[in-house]
């Protein structure tokens, strides 16, 4: 439905712009225009369309935000940068009109991005936040989409906005060193988010592209202030395109799992690889090589390689080193094993997995672990070892689709 999509994709823009006008405390407000707005257009719409359904709501929030104004006149609790234009009602609606242009729209959802990415917030609950004031996700979305309960969804969301009320967090982009310490929380996020939609944990969804797609205007965002865009951002952003540009190629019609050596490459997407790369070349300005630099990086040699044959493991072993010093997480480490199982053989890979620290916590918590491990055996004809890995994979995943691959895993072991 129209509405719905619009909903989606505008919400967080006049929530942004709303919140600049009334300021953060006040953010139920500038929802509450929002919801009036998209009440009016369902109302309206029923009969026709306008030309430009986005202006339109863009002019209505902006009508109804001005009526606001006249009738409650809480201007002392306005956002501090509009307060004294918006003390005077001669300059309130010229204000306003100015705040509703393009440019200014953009400065607003950044401001968004960072106060629901403040540091008083809790990891859990800015993704939370992100998703429902930036994003335009309703709560039950959310919930799906985290696998989460609407009660805990809710809470995180109260959560939010009483200590973005509590410690007087400011609408604002900050400069200096806390842009850099605040830049690396939005990314993070970001990361998440789109790490959620391209692996999700949803039953019937392994695939999230509404999530990813979130995930890359918001980092598209980043990159088009010259004064936030650094070269982390675009590398995030080129990690991002390269790994969305495989999307067709990664379940089958009957959504089932294809792995990276059995995909089509030839319905990869070829304009998001070149956006991806194009990306990852801005990102070489500096000195700093972060974590998204070099699975940017890693992305691109399996983007580059004309067949899963053609892959250079041995570049990319080099960059999962210099990865693992960077952040050396157990799945770090346990694609670095895979990797270095197709350059040496099982027997290797096998000895790098058990060198992982804790490796017996993640075995009982992530399904991944043990269908690697389970694949390992298999190809050292430990036939009893993957068996015992693959069943205990089956039942620590909830996908579907996950599901589906492993028993196809367990049921191939039959004929052995």
């Amino acid at each position: 439905m129209l509405t719905d999509h619009l909903f989606r994709h505008e919400s967080g823009k006049m929530v942004a712009v709303l919140t600049r006008i009334f300021g953060l405390t006040n953010i139920s407000t500038a929802e509450d225009i929002v919801q009036d707005a998209f009440a009016q257009a369902l109302k309206e719409w029923s009969f026709k369309i306008p030309p430009n359904p986005s202006a339109w709501l863009m002019m209505t929030a902006k009508n109804k935000a001005i009526d606001v104004l006249r009738r409650e006149r809480l201007k002392q609790n306005y956002e501090q940068e509009a307060a004294y234009e918006l003390s005077s009602q001669y300059f309130s609606i010229p204000i306003i009109e100015n705040l509703f242009m393009q440019n200014e729209i953009r400065d607003s959802q950044l401001r968004m991005i960072f106060a629901c990415c403040h540091p008083a917030l809790s990891e859990p609950d800015q993704i939370a936040f992100t998703l429902k004031i930036c994003s335009g996700f309703s709560i039950e979305e959310i919930a799906g989409a985290l696998l989460l309960n609407t009660d805990t969804v809710k809470k995180r969301i109260q959560r939010a906005r009483k200590l973005i009320t509590d410690k007087s967090i400011k609408f604002d982009i900050p400069a200096g060193a806390e842009l850099k310490r605040r830049l690396d929380i939005v990314l993070h996020s970001i990361y998440l988010l789109f790490n959620e939609g391209y692996n999700s944990g949803n039953k019937d969804n392994l695939i999230r592209k509404d999530l990813c797609e979130e995930a890359i205007r918001l980092a598209i965002m980043l990159t088009e202030n010259k004064y936030i865009a650094q070269p982390k951002c675009y590398a995030l952003l080129s990690l991002m395109c390269m790994l969305a540009a495989r999307f067709d190629s990664r379940l089958s019609p009957e959504g089932e799992i294809i792995l990276l050596a059995e995909q089509d490459r030839s319905i990869w997407s070829k304009e998001l690889i070149d956006i991806g790369l194009d990306y990852l070349n801005r990102s070489s300005a500096g000195d700093e090589i972060t974590d998204y630099h070099i699975e940017a990086a890693i992305a691109a040699e399996h983007c580059i390689a004309p067949k899963f044959s053609d892959t250079n493991w041995k570049r990319i072993l080099v960059l999962y080193d210099m990865l693992k010093n960077v952040n050396a997480s157990p799945v770090v480490l346990l694609n670095r094993a895979i990797v270095i199982g197709k350059i040496d053989g099982a027997k290797k890979a096998l000895e790098e997995i058990k060198k992982i620290p804790e490796l017996e916590k993640y075995l009982k918590s992530n399904y991944l672990f043990s269908a690697v491990l389970g694949e390992v055996y298999f190809q050292l004809n430990d036939f009893q070892q993957a068996q015992i890995h693959f069943e205990s994979a089956l039942k620590l995943t909830k996908s579907d689709a996950e599901k589906k691959l492993i028993e196809k895993k367990i049921k191939r072991l039959s004929r052995y």
